[in-house]
């Protein structure tokens, strides 16, 4: 149901202060790539991605989105030399739960001994006292939410919660069933999963979540590293005279209330265009256009995304 909200709005974290623009930035694809290795290794323009992180900022952005296993190390670190000391309403939103084999692999890291060096590096690299939010990544399966317990691991951040290391703690890649075992041990903030467009298997979620005021973000928002290809999402961008992304991008701010977007660019004209999508306002008949994208029987403007 398309919803009259205020594009340009912010939200409140549930239980906090911290306040966050809407629209905010997601710092993965600023790591580099060796040979099959995504997220992996320096940007081939160090300087380019620090004039983009500024540029972030300068734009409003106060929601970034990224985490120590992301080159490894390597985003928190162009974060720390764009925007150290950071601005008082910038809020760094990271991830735990995950380390990355030699090879470029994505390896479950949920003992106590990992999750507090995670936390650790997060900070190190960061050059924080203390993290606003960490969300707990689910590692049962790499590519989406799989059931299994996360009460250890959770109680280990909860731990670290209780030092003064974590001021807020979020959930990523999980289930209905995760999210509801995870508020039994400790308050959550935000969830962090794989929704877009075309993509849309957490609908019941979010809506679930917006009642009880927890921010729902969504990963690769715009596809990942193939982006979204829809006939019916480049016609309505003709329509619009918006790019398919900004529409992309905008359909999820009109979503629901509780969503925060985070796309992520190395390309300051992608970043510009991304964040015009906040002033875009996508009418009734559009929308209703754009919400057949995701149905069985869009065979005839397919879709794909990582």
């Amino acid at each position: 149901m398309l919803q009259e909200i205020s594009l340009a709005s912010s939200f409140i974290l549930p239980g906090s202060s911290l306040s966050v623009n809407r629209m905010g930035y997601g710092a993965m694809q600023l790591a580099g790539r060796d040979g099959n290795k995504l997220v992996w290794g320096p940007p081939r323009d160090v300087d380019g991605a620090i004039t983009l992180l500024r540029e972030v900022v300068a734009s409003g952005v106060n929601h970034i989105d990224t985490s120590d296993f992301y080159g490894p190390h390597v985003t928190n670190q162009l974060i720390r030399r764009a925007l150290f000391p950071y601005p008082d309403d910038l809020v760094i939103v990271t991830k735990v739960g995950t380390r990355r084999g030699e090879d470029g692999s994505w390896i479950p890291a949920f003992s106590p001994d990992e999750l507090t060096g995670a936390i650790h590096d997060n900070l190190r690299n960061l050059g924080l006292d203390v993290l606003d939010v960490v969300n707990l990544r689910s590692m049962f399966s790499v590519h989406q939410p799989a059931e299994g317990s996360i009460e250890a691991p959770l109680t280990a951040l909860a731990e670290l919660q209780q030092k003064g290391l974590i001021r807020h703690i979020g959930l990523s890649n999980v289930t209905p069933t995760q999210i509801a075992e995870a508020r039994r041990i400790v308050p959550i903030v935000c969830v962090q999963n794989h929704y877009n467009l075309a993509h849309r298997a957490d609908d019941a979620l979010i809506a679930d979540l917006a009642h009880d005021g927890i921010a729902y973000v969504p990963f690769f928002p715009l596809g990942g590293f193939t982006p979204l290809q829809s006939g019916t999402l480049s016609e309505a961008a003709s329509r619009l005279g918006a790019t398919p992304m900004q529409v992309a991008l905008a359909w999820l701010l009109q979503r629901s209330p509780n969503i925060l977007v985070i796309p992520g660019t190395s390309s300051l004209q992608h970043l510009r265009e991304n964040l015009k999508a906040a002033a875009l306002q996508i009418p009734a008949e559009v929308h209703d256009d754009l919400e057949t994208v995701s149905r069985p029987d869009a065979a005839s403007h397919p879709t794909r995304q990582l």
